[in-house]
């Protein structure tokens, strides 16, 4: 008996729950979808605190290190013990054989690697100044390793670019833009595929044939071209932040067409139903109609769609960096730091300046993956 009220309580539970509330009981049990939703948790963290992460500011580098590979960390010391964690700083040389200057490590000396440690001073959340950062190197008194210098230290997990700066830092940086830019421009073109495609499908005539023809215009114009001429109207030698406006807005500019067209359609089907007829009857607004009566019928496609056309978005601004239409340097992003490894003898002799691209295509597959979970939560009675 108590067994039979457990299941009927369940059963109960189950039915009476609402939509969202089944999307994300199913979607719990894709677990796919939900390493991705933690993966990318952990990327927006890290953008979120990269002054705190990264050792290394956008403005510290080394000549000594340039395009040097991933530091080397010794776990032992010289009788094969295990120690507290090390590195040996660079030194610069001449040999008298070859009269060339070779940069080899300094194993005379011996940094440590050690947490929170005092480095360049930053605003955390861009209003508390600190300069304590995650993690760095030290000497044997727990001093901070010198910075600049002939004995500098420095530890790049991910190697040096060009300028001798830590990538790592990099990508931290540059994920601000990577990761927020696109996202902002899905939610710009998910706004404007609903209302264009939503005002066309609901009145339809002139104002439909309008904006159908817009769409088409836009459609038919190759996506890299329609970059550059939107790029080209981007004034020269704006700032960072104005930049990162301009290409949301391009990215925003080309990326609604699609969404708004399956809105039209699917308002044209439902504008006909009873409930949308009973709602006009009762005197109730277009634009009410239009928000709480015909958007909710396929909100779990819009959720899918807008969860899918991130990485599209990503995508848009690592190539248009990578073009040279997008940021440039000073300013980082993914795009910013793939377009410095085009040369592909560079990428031969150090090809741990590849690995900005291993986080775009982890990102990428992570954002389809949890489109593909949503889209199967969905339909949560399947």
């Amino acid at each position: 008996m108590a067994l039979f009220k457990k299941k009927t309580s369940r059963d109960e539970s189950y039915y009476m729950a609402s939509q969202w509330t089944l999307m994300w009981r199913k979607l719990q049990k894709h677990k796919l979808a939900k390493f991705s939703l933690v993966l990318l948790l952990i990327l927006y963290l890290g953008a979120l605190f990269a002054d705190f992460i990264a050792p290394y500011g956008l403005e510290e580098f080394s000549a000594l290190y340039k395009n040097t590979a991933p530091t080397k960390v010794y776990w032992t010391d010289e009788d094969g013990n295990l120690c507290r964690p090390y590195v040996h700083p660079l030194k610069k040389t001449n040999d008298r054989k070859t009269f060339k200057v070779v940069i080899a490590e300094d194993t005379s000396t011996k940094y440590y690697l050690d947490f929170f440690v005092e480095g360049i001073e930053y605003k955390l959340f861009g209003f508390i100044p600190t300069n304590v950062h995650l993690y760095g190197l030290v000497d044997e008194e727990g001093n901070p390793a010198p910075r600049t210098g002939s004995s500098a230290g420095r530890i790049n997990i991910f190697g040096a670019d060009t300028n001798g700066g830590c990538i790592f830092s990099r990508i931290l940086f540059g994920s601000r833009v990577s990761l927020t830019v696109p996202f902002v421009s899905a939610a710009l073109s998910f706004v404007l595929g609903i209302l264009l495609g939503g005002i066309s499908g609901y009145f339809g005539g002139w104002v439909d044939n309008v904006i159908q023809r817009i769409i088409e215009v836009l459609s038919a114009i190759p996506s890299i071209p329609l970059w550059m001429a939107l790029s080209a109207a981007i004034p020269p030698g704006i700032s960072v932040s104005a930049m990162y406006l301009y290409i949301t807005i391009i990215l925003s500019f080309i990326g609604w067409t699609g969404l708004a067209r399956v809105v039209r359609g699917k308002f044209i089907s439902l504008r006909q139903e009873d409930y949308v007829t009973a709602a006009r009857l009762a005197g109730v607004s277009d634009f009410s109609i239009i928000v709480r009566h015909l958007v909710p019928g396929f909100l779990s496609y819009l959720i899918v769609n807008l969860t899918l056309g991130i990485p599209g978005s990503i995508l848009g601004e690592t190539s248009m960096s990578y073009l040279g239409l997008g940021m440039k340097a000073p300013a980082t992003s993914w795009g910013v730091l793939l377009k410095e490894t085009e040369d592909l003898v560079s990428v031969a002799q150090y090809p741990w300046r590849m690995i900005p691209l291993i986080f775009v295509v982890i990102t990428v597959l992570a954002f389809n993956f949890l489109g593909d979970g949503l889209r199967d939560a969905a339909d949560p009675y399947k």
